[in-house]
């Protein structure tokens, strides 16, 4: 994984700008990775995923994480705040450098996973990127969730019997569809937000993903300003502009006003 330099933000911002957040998150991830292939990414799980997301975010922007949320009960509202070394605390993000896992196939046969369900017992693999994308077409909740199963299922038997997809009672499927879901913490990251003022507690979904992009196009919209008035006064060229240390763009910036 390298670092995103700013010139390199900004590309992540005009190739993302207006895609659906799975394909923005491999637009982050292809340019970090650059040997990799955009279908070995896309094969990642969603917890590799979003950890690589963690560790580019805090090197980025650092490892503080702010949100607003208005609480449900009396509608004030909060600043949400969280530490990446939080999640590392709580063993829920991996601590250390992120790299890239081998081959595509190797690392989902790995990443099996096996539990019981009455007396089911269903295998299966985490979902990927790959196949969030190939869902996405999908403009009804239920085939989508099928599709999902289908990818993900890799064998359910029954008193070591096996049993078919199709077979399977919709109780049975809707289960296993839950539990696969729920089985990866950072793909069903929640925090615990208490309001100060009438003391409501309640669960927050957080995306890393959508978070990311957000501070990307705040950043990016910033800097397209910065840029503009800096290109303006001195007539300096994006690139040179976007080379600048932000300490020494922030003293140009003041010199002119801006």
């Amino acid at each position: 994984m390298r670092l995103l330099s700013a010139s390199d933000l900004l590309d992540i911002w005009e190739r993302g700008a207006g895609r659906t957040p799975v394909e923005q998150a491999l637009v982050i991830l292809t340019t970090v990775f650059p040997s990799a292939s955009r279908d070995a990414l896309a094969g990642l799980t969603i917890a590799q995923r979003d950890s690589a997301l963690f560790h580019l975010h805090e090197l980025t922007f650092g490892s503080q994480l702010k949100g607003l949320a208005d609480c449900p009960a009396c509608h004030e509202r909060l600043e949400l705040a969280f530490n990446a070394d939080d999640l590392r605390s709580a063993n829920i993000l991996p601590a250390g450098e992120v790299s890239l896992p081998g081959s595509e196939s190797t690392d989902l046969l790995n990443a099996a996973r096996s539990f019981r369900l009455k007396d089911y017992q269903v295998t299966f693999r985490p979902p990927t990127s790959a196949d969030l994308i190939n869902i996405a077409a999908r403009t009804h909740t239920d085939p989508a969730r099928q599709q999902l199963l289908q990818a993900c299922l890799i064998s359910v038997k029954r008193r070591k019997k096996a049993v078919f997809m199709h077979e399977l009672p919709p109780e049975v499927a809707d289960a296993i569809i839950a539990h696969i879901g729920q089985n990866e913490s950072l793909a069903n990251l929640t925090i615990t937000a208490t309001c100060p003022v009438c003391g409501h507690k309640w669960e927050v979904v957080f995306d890393i993903v959508s978070y990311f992009w957000s501070e990307i196009n705040a950043w990016a919209v910033r800097m397209m300003h910065e840029t503009h008035a800096l290109a303006s006064a001195y007539g300096w060229r994006e690139a040179d502009i976007l080379a600048m240390s932000a300490w020494r763009r922030q003293r140009y910036l003041e010199m002119i006003g801006a």
